[in-house]
Order: C-alpha cells, then sequence, then structure tokens
C-alpha cells in the first residue's frame, strides 16, 4: 500500500534516509503540476533517487488514474504532494487514502506555526479539516522516529 506524504521540499535528504527504508518503497511518485512539466528539475531530483527504487513525476490529476491501470503487482509506493491542497485534489479525483503524513509546511506570512514543521495557512486548515471529515488519519511527523503529533 502506498505512503502519502505532504512535503514541501518533495524529494530530499530525510525522504532518501528515512522515509524509503521505514515505508519499504520501491517507488517514489512525486505528485505536483510544475514539477510534472519540468523535466530538468525531474532530471536533478532523480539523481538523488538510489538504485533499485523507480521515480514518477505526475501532474495531480493523473495520479488516481496512474493507480488504477497499474500493474497488479505494482510495488510499495512513496506518494509525494507538496502541499495539502494537491493531496486534496488528487483524493477528489479518485485517489483514495487512509493516512496522511504532514511532514513539511513551511511558514510564511499569514501562517500558524502548529508543530516545529508543519505551519498552516487557512486554506491549508479548510483542506485538514476536510480529510478529517473524510476519516483520514493525520500523522504529523517529520521523520520515522518521531512521536506522531497529537491532532492539531
Amino acid at each position: 500500500m502506498a505512503f502519502v506524504r505532504i512535503d514541501n521540499r518533495l524529494v530530499h535528504g530525510q525522504i532518501i534516509e528515512t522515509w524509503l527504508p521505514f515505508t519499504h518503497a520501491s517507488r517514489i511518485v512525486v505528485v505536483n503540476d510544475d514539477l510534472a512539466a519540468d523535466h530538468l528539475r525531474q532530471e536533478i531530483m532523480s539523481l538523488a533517487i538510489p538504485d533499485g527504487v523507480a521515480i514518477v513525476f505526475l501532474p495531480v490529476a493523473d495520479l488516481a488514474g496512474y493507480f488504477s491501470h497499474a500493474p497488479l503487482d505494482l510495488p510499495e509506493a512513496l506518494i509525494l504532494f507538496a502541499s495539502c491542497r494537491d493531496a486534496q485534489v488528487a483524493y477528489e479525483y479518485g485517489f483514495d487514502f487512509a493516512n496522511l503524513n504532514l511532514g513539511n509546511l513551511h511558514y510564511a506570512p499569514g501562517k500558524r506555526q502548529v508543530c516545529p514543521h508543519v505551519a498552516l495557512s487557512k486554506e491549508d486548515e479548510s483542506c485538514l479539516d476536510f480529510f478529517r471529515d473524510k476519516g483520514v488519519r493525520l500523522d504529523y511527523r517529520c521523520v520515522p522516529g518521531d512521536p506522531a503529533q497529537p491532532r492539531v
């Protein structure tokens, strides 16, 4: 089953060094409209991926279709979104998931810091309310060894 994470940094050291081993994923699916259209950034991110791990870059609207057409033996996947809104749109397009890890959302003016690694805008808070209403379990952790933060 897929592990779904929001991290505005997308592919970076914590993903490679901690989340890949923790999830046993052999595929990273980066879901971001801008990155899906930027082949140079894809090439740069792909350089960090270890041998034996595939990486796929998809527009948000294509995620549900990607998994519905994937072979039945699709390996464990680590799904990365840059924003809460992207995760919500993918969910609304039919990519269903029960758990959502909030790994990193940078602070910016107008955002409320809810834990050391997550700052939420009003739009983010509305998005998380959407997921709570759908029964999606929210998991606020930067790395797997961190204790899961309580619901905020």
